[in-house]
């Protein structure tokens, strides 16, 4: 009876999340121009779908390869089929919410925990490195594009360096931040008591040492026995931002126009300064960014609708792979149904 109870209560949940996330879904979808979408997709032939979608498939396979080699340094080898259903349900999630990029990571720790049977500390760990790697390269990318435009019309000097500063402020604090988890363990436990205690005592039956301490010693280790794995995540959350220019610059030559380095670095910086204030999915914000580029830049304003289309083309079949694989999870399981970690 009890069983049937807390089985109901879970239904009762998913249906009103679901409610919830389709309705998010369903508001961020009016937003998109479905129109000029359409309009565009006429314009495109065979060989430039085939090359846009092979390059925005090398950039997921990036990002969950980047993933999986993380989490073989922290001795959690899943297949890339697992870890891509989790990146794009929690992907989905964070693209619903407005936060930048964040918003679907716990559920990701749940599902590792509870469907991949991942112990608690081991889930945390694998989901918060390979988050430290993804914003750190993101934050240090961006940064370097700021500083390159520093003083020009895109990124007038002022404004650069507060921009700067604030991103150069964020990075600082994660490098530390990584430095004291890995060097400073205990300094931290004792600064976060309450949390670590209950954290501990979460995972008391399977894990006698505390989550902390456990958390702290995979860590390490990644850092002692796989700099080889780390180094090469590394690698790929570069090439991933290698990718991005890649894709921008094709669909440019899409819409009939060469752009230049410093275009492409223009444009990118200012879709991604956007993509970083709370708004779902950067509806708005990127839309704004790139009109206000393409005039900067004098390229025609027709052809910054049309790379807001298929930009948006691309969010929108994302976005449903990833309500796809979110409902893939949706189903309640008993205990010891977990899937296996192998």
């Amino acid at each position: 009876m009890t069983q049937r109870r807390s089985l109901n209560r879970w239904n009762l949940t998913t249906l009103v999340l679901w409610l919830l996330a389709l309705a998010l879904a369903g508001w961020t979808l009016r937003q998109l121009p479905l129109s000029s979408i359409v309009a565009q997709l006429g314009q495109l032939a065979w060989h430039n779908w085939l090359l846009w979608t092979l390059v925005n498939g090398a950039i997921l396979f990036m990002a969950v390869k980047r993933w999986q080699l993380l989490g073989q340094a922290l001795q959690a080898p899943l297949s890339l089929g697992s870890l891509f259903r989790m990146r794009q349900a929690g992907s989905a999630v964070s693209f619903l919410t407005p936060g930048p990029h964040f918003g679907g990571e716990p559920l990701q720790v749940f599902w590792l925990h509870r469907v991949f049977a991942q112990p608690l500390h081991r889930a945390v760990a694998m989901l918060g490195l390979d988050r430290f790697v993804e914003t750190s390269t993101n934050i240090a990318v961006l940064l370097a594009g700021v500083l390159m435009l520093l003083g020009t019309a895109m990124v007038p000097l002022d404004d650069g360096l507060q921009v700067s500063a604030i991103l150069g402020g964020v990075l600082a604090a994660l490098v530390v931040a990584a430095a004291l988890v890995v060097r400073h363990p205990v300094w931290l436990a004792n600064r976060f008591r309450p949390l670590t205690q209950r954290w501990r005592g979460a995972e008391n039956d399977s894990n006698p040492e505390g989550g902390w301490q456990a958390l702290v010693r995979l860590m390490q280790n990644a850092l002692t026995l796989h700099r080889a794995r780390l180094w090469a995540a590394l690698l790929l959350s570069l090439l991933g931002w290698v990718a991005l220019v890649l894709e921008l610059w094709l669909l440019l030559r899409f819409l009939g126009l060469s752009p230049s380095p410093t275009d492409l670095l223009t444009m990118m910086v200012g879709m991604r300064l956007a993509m970083l204030l709370p708004v779902p999915g950067g509806i708005g914000t990127i839309e704004a960014s790139l009109l206000w580029s393409f005039q900067l830049l004098g390229l025609p304003v027709s052809a910054a609708l049309g790379l807001i289309a298929l930009t948006r083309l691309r969010d929108a079949v994302v976005l449903l792979v990833g309500l796809g694989c979110l409902w893939s999870f949706h189903r309640p399981r008993l205990p010891g149904n977990a899937v296996s970690a192998e």
